[in-house]
């Protein structure tokens, strides 16, 4: 037997896989196909404090090697997730960790007030890097500035683990990255999808309606591990690493890379188990390799 468990500031995850926010519903939804206590946590889709109708239709298109999704953070709001969604998850034998979007810094705190009551809620993670909002979300994660606002107000109301979740679209993530370390992240999960865009060529029209939305799938894993890298260098905190994972081999690079967890995305809509396969696979190498603890391969790139 090889040990799987990873601590990401003080959560306690039982292996190193976790779901990628707005790709696995509520968790619940999963549950015919997987059996989803093994998973490490469930990060459940994008949560603000008022109700939101997302964008128009169409606000998915397939790429080569990928998606593009404008859904813009369809939700019915923090109100709801309490009343409705959380008795029915609250005794899920996992980490189930709110993904926390909003327009403005009062948003963001609101929300984490209201979730900071939830016993079995023991993390959020703070969204502020979606890239197919038109106020907010990406609009805090692009500037050391907007990143430190939301970050700190955030700190100051939620007690529990903070993650933030940090945009592929600037210049320079590291520095983003020392930010909200500094502001009080006890992790960092990286990268969200970056802007895109479809074009109907018969048309001669944008295939999404909001014209560009955030890619996912293989074609950004490159850009995601580049990152993923370079963060683990420049700060203390743990990284959560996604992007473009597919299969227990894709995850095992992103630990070399300096994750400490990683979160599966676009592949549950191919393959609704693949996050059962991912956790047999990581442990299967680590057997394979002779290595005791997933920890033993964490950063542990020959570079």
């Amino acid at each position: 037997m090889v040990n799987l468990k990873v601590k990401i500031g003080q959560l306690q995850l039982k292996n190193p896989v976790m779901t990628a926010s707005g790709t696995f519903g509520y968790g619940t939804e999963y549950s015919d196909f997987i059996d989803i206590s093994r998973i490490g946590a469930i990060i459940v889709k994008g949560t603000t404090l008022r109700e939101r109708e997302g964008n128009p239709y169409p606000r998915l298109a397939e790429t080569p090697m990928g998606m593009l999704n404008a859904v813009g953070l369809q939700n019915k709001g923090v109100d709801y997730f309490i009343n409705h969604i959380y008795p029915n998850v609250k005794n899920i034998d996992t980490n189930i960790i709110v993904n926390v979007s909003g327009s403005a810094v009062d948003d963001y705190v609101k929300t984490a007030e209201k979730l900071n009551e939830l016993e079995k809620i023991p993390a959020i993670e703070l969204n502020i890097s979606c890239p197919n909002v038109k106020e907010g979300g990406m609009a805090f994660g692009t500037s050391y500035r907007g990143a430190s606002e939301v970050t700190k107000a955030v700190r100051k109301v939620y007690k529990k683990d903070l993650i933030v979740k940090l945009s592929p679209n600037v210049t320079d993530v590291t520095e983003i990255a020392r930010t909200v370390e500094a502001e009080g992240a006890d992790s960092i999960s990286l990268i969200n999808t970056l802007l895109g865009m479809a074009i109907d060529a018969e048309k001669r029209k944008p295939v999404l309606s909001t014209i560009t939305g955030g890619l996912s799938g293989p074609a950004v894993k490159p850009v995601a591990l580049r990152m993923v890298w370079q963060t683990a260098k420049a700060v203390k905190i743990p990284i959560i690493g996604l992007g473009g994972i597919m299969n227990a081999k894709d995850a095992i690079e992103f630990f070399l890379a300096g994750a400490c967890a990683i979160q599966v995305g676009t592949a549950n809509f191919i393959d609704p188990t693949v996050t059962g396969k991912i956790i047999d696979g990581v442990e299967e190498y680590l057997k394979r390799h002779k290595f005791d603890s997933i920890t033993d391969i964490i950063g542990a790139l020959d570079a």
